[in-house]
């Protein structure tokens, strides 16, 4: 028998683009359903990319129907049967697709229907709308607009800002103000996968999380967005500082919204080999069942601390901070990855 899906839970949410390693095998998802003690709740397999060419969408770097996506489209059904919701990520780093969108009517067709019929062919349960350009407010509530009418009141739309986007509009990569979409369109969006590193935010503390609450977003629309290994971005916050901050969120807000990982090929425990640990770790702090693992701790510092330079780099000096870098995404045509 599947699980059972129990959404009035912290949301357990992982990321999956890398989908496969520098062979070009499968890095398989299926332990997310078939390990003990994991209750992933959603996945969110990315990167779909609209291109010049309206037919010529990709996911990464490939056609989402091209023959190397046919294991992964068919273990996606096997997590959405075991009552894993998965939704694909439109946009993300890669600039141009929500540009394309923005434009006039017949241009926005002209994507968007591509779109639309490859959501419908793969069985998506929902869309994550990552906008990281500049896109108007009555661009991005047309395109909510439309996924609503044609994909009905149970499909999941969420959205991916940063999160000091939730406290200044100014300070954001959509183009938009989020308080602003929110008041406007809040009741279609189930949840924000806020994005707390990368210069943008910060999750070692319950501090930026506590300041969007008493701004006015709710708990239960913020969950926490982080990145899961040094290696996949700045702002990777050690299961030493997550394993007291996220049971103090859960313990401070009962609907809290849950968190969300980017991204799953390496996440931390388990790393490359075991990257599932991740949402096993997670499911222990979220339901209260278990505390994290001393083997996790051990193998995190084991594991990343040749990653970890200076842990205070203002204390060296009284220059200006550095402008947030670039976030750097893994696609299946990344070397380095084995």
């Amino acid at each position: 028998m599947p699980p059972i899906h129990r959404p009035n839970l912290p949301r357990i949410i992982t990321y999956y683009q890398t989908h496969h390693d520098a062979s070009g095998q499968l890095i398989s998802a299926l332990p997310l359903v078939t390990a003990k003690g994991i209750e992933l709740t959603h996945l969110i397999v990315g990167a779909i990319h609209l291109n010049d060419d309206p037919n010529g969408m990709t996911l990464n770097d490939h056609h989402p129907d091209h023959e190397r996506f046919t294991s992964l489209w068919a273990e996606l059904r096997i997590l959405q049967a075991s009552g894993v919701k998965v939704l694909g990520m439109l946009g993300g780093a890669a600039k141009g697709s929500y540009e394309r969108l923005d434009q006039d009517r017949l241009t926005f067709e002209r994507y968007y229907v591509p779109l639309r019929d490859m959501v419908r062919r793969r069985g998506l349960d929902g869309l994550d709308l990552d906008v990281e350009e500049p896109m108007s407010l009555a661009g991005i509530i047309r395109l909510i607009d439309r996924l609503r009418a044609d994909f009905g009141r149970d499909f999941i739309l969420t959205l991916a800002p940063v999160a000091a986007a939730l406290l200044d509009p100014m300070r954001n990569l959509s183009g938009f103000d989020y308080e602003a979409l929110e008041v406007m369109r809040g009741s279609e969006i189930a949840w924000y996968n806020t994005q707390f590193y990368c210069g943008w935010g910060d999750c070692s503390n319950p501090l930026m999380y506590e300041m969007i609450v008493a701004r006015g977003w709710p708990a239960n629309k913020v969950v926490v967005g982080m990145v899961t290994n040094p290696e996949n971005g700045a702002g990777h916050v050690p299961w030493e500082s997550l394993s007291t901050v996220i049971p103090l969120l859960v313990g401070r807000h009962p609907n809290f919204a849950g968190v969300s990982g980017w991204e799953y090929f390496n996440s931390l425990p388990g790393g490359r080999e075991k990257p599932w640990e991740w949402a096993e770790c997670m499911t222990g702090l979220l339901r209260g069942e278990k505390p994290i693992p001393p083997t996790a701790l051990h193998q995190w510092a084991d594991r990343a601390s040749h990653a970890l330079v200076d842990i205070d780099p203002d204390s060296q000096g009284d220059g200006a901070a550095p402008v947030p870098c670039e976030f750097e995404y893994h696609t299946d045509t990344d070397t380095d990855v084995d």
